[in-house]
């Protein structure tokens, strides 16, 4: 039978674009928010000023802050920000139906254990069907109608095709896949290599700088989730390859754009001072260089991104020892 009573956890931008257009399909949405006053804006106002500003919700649109709402669920879309998912879905899975498929649309990894957001979530509502959501898409765009592709993964091929069906739309056309992992880590990691875009852009290296980023930061996520057993075909896919164009190449990139302050000598914490919305790469930098250190997994950019939040070094020598690593062959994927 089609998913058509959806819970989506989560207020933040992403969270709120996908409720405005599954509503807008007919479906009967409920958006839990954190934050009362989000809540409150949407049932009243039919707006989220604070993370989506300028879009007017669907008028069938509800919103709650309590998970007892969310009993009559068919799938639940889980959008907190990555490092708060294993807390949130702890507290949620009592609430849903044991038969609804969870489907992880943020995107990183578990800072403190380096875990992937599947695994979080099997060791927080162990036994339910896990599924994830994700591919170049920004959400003000899709919250416009504008046309997005993304990738539904589940283990469970029928119910991720189901998950498809029932979520897609003219306007948003959704593809499946059995490769959870490879869909997770590419959505994970281009918000990294989307730091190091943004630097590029910010320390005006020009064109020629970020083609090289792209295509061995590229080269990188592939080395990187190969070694959690991810398929080359999801990589180069819209999970991938994809996501990591979209997100390297526009300053809407709440990544990107933080990656450019910090190129034009911004501090960190001066920049994540001005923002309400998280950005994930943060996040996701550190959790790399420790599973890239437990793994063996060389990951030069992602340690670069890493030691310039931490502020264990600066942009231009991080930028130097880039450039002087020891000349390698290209197409040697351990490298």
């Amino acid at each position: 039978m089609p998913y058509s009573r959806i819970a989506v956890i989560g207020g933040g931008a992403w969270g709120t674009a996908l409720a405005h257009v599954l509503s807008l399909q007919g479906h009967n949405v409920t958006i839990w928010a954190h934050e009362p006053e989000t809540v409150r804006e949407i049932r009243e106002h039919r707006t989220n000023q604070v993370f989506l500003a300028g879009i007017s919700l669907a008028q069938n649109l509800e919103a709650t802050s309590s998970f007892s709402d969310l009993s009559e669920t068919d799938v639940c879309l889980l959008v907190p920000p990555a490092q708060h998912l294993g807390a949130i879905a702890g507290a949620l899975k009592d609430h849903l139906p044991s038969t609804t498929p969870l489907v992880i649309c943020s995107k990183g990894i578990e800072q403190s254990s380096g875990r992937l957001l599947g695994e979080v979530l099997e060791n927080a509502a162990p036994g339910m069907t896990i599924a994830a959501l994700s591919g170049p898409s920004f959400a003000s765009d899709v919250a416009r109608g504008l046309p997005a592709a993304l990738t539904v993964a589940c283990a469970n091929e029928a119910i991720g095709e189901e998950i498809a069906r029932s979520l897609g739309s003219r306007n948003l056309r959704l593809y499946w896949t059995s490769d959870v992992v490879g869909v997770q880590l590419g959505g994970a990691i281009k918000n990294v290599l989307a730091i190091a875009a943004g630097i590029v852009d910010g320390k005006q290296l020009g064109a020629s700088a970020h083609a090289a980023l792209v295509t061995r930061g590229f080269a990188e996520m592939h080395r990187f989730a190969s070694a959690f057993g991810a398929e080359p075909q999801t990589m180069a896919g819209l999970a991938g390859l994809g996501d990591l164009l979209l997100t390297c190449g526009s300053p809407q990139s709440r990544n990107m754009s933080l990656g450019r302050s910090l190129g034009q000598g911004q501090t960190l914490a001066g920049i994540l001072g001005q923002r309400r919305a998280v950005t994930e790469g943060v996040f996701t930098a550190a959790a790399m260089a420790k599973v890239a250190d437990e793994k063996g997994i060389d990951v030069p950019i992602a340690r670069a991104v890493h030691a310039i939040v931490e502020g264990k070094i600066s942009v231009d020598d991080a930028i130097q020892d880039l450039m002087t690593r020891p000349i390698k062959p290209e197409n040697d994927i351990s490298l």
